[in-house]
This record gives structure tokens, C-alpha cells and sequence, in this order.
């Protein structure tokens, strides 16, 4: 099952966007997901500052949602996320095979 770091009251609607872009995907694909409310959850909040790589966090440490976790294998965040939507890579981002037939299963072509 995949884990959705998100924020159940953010008050950006750049953020809120970029959760609902997350969401429709995983839906749309009939892919198990999560969600995990850092908002008002102080273990989901350290549970995301313990799992996100050291790398992968801002200067001040705190990584924003949405992040996302395939179990408690570190996927990435919104921004990796698109990319590797648009490259037609989102299913090995993600830890999954393709479904069979598809674009990315036929090397992305």
C-alpha cells in the first residue's frame, strides 16, 4: 500500500493542488493508497521526518507534502513525482510493474 503524506487543512492552494494531482492519479490507476494527515498527527509528522532521505529534505529540514511512500520505501515528493510522470517512468517511481499493454510497459514509446 502506497502512503500519501499530505496536509488536511492547507491553507496554499499550491499545495492542495499538488495533492489532489497525487490523489486523481493513484485513483484513476486503481493503485491502494494511504493517506497520512501531518496536520494535526505529530506521529504521522515524525514518522515523514524519519522516512524522507536526509538529501531529499530542505535546508530547514522539514520536507513538504505531498510526499509519497510506496510501504516505507521512499518514492519522492511532488516534484519527482511529476517528473517521472511525464517522462512515462511513474510505475518504476512508484515500485510497480506496469500494467501489461501499457505505453511504459513497451518502453515508454
Amino acid at each position: 500500500i502506497f502512503y500519501l503524506i499530505y496536509f488536511e487543512s492547507s491553507k496554499s492552494s499550491h499545495i492542495r493542488k499538488k495533492q489532489q494531482e497525487v490523489v486523481g492519479f493513484l485513483e484513476a490507476n486503481k493503485i491502494d493508497f494511504k493517506e497520512l494527515d501531518i496536520a494535526g498527527d505529530e506521529d504521522n509528522r515524525r514518522w515523514m521526518r524519519e522516512n524522507v532521505p536526509g538529501e531529499k529534505k530542505p535546508q530547514n529540514g522539514i520536507p513538504l507534502p505531498p510526499q509519497i511512500f510506496n510501504e516505507e520505501q521512499y518514492c519522492g515528493d511532488f516534484d519527482s513525482f511529476f517528473s517521472a510522470k511525464e517522462e512515462n517512468i511513474i510505475y518504476s517511481f512508484l515500485g510497480l510493474a506496469p500494467p501489461p499493454g501499457s505505453k511504459a510497459e513497451a518502453g515508454g514509446y
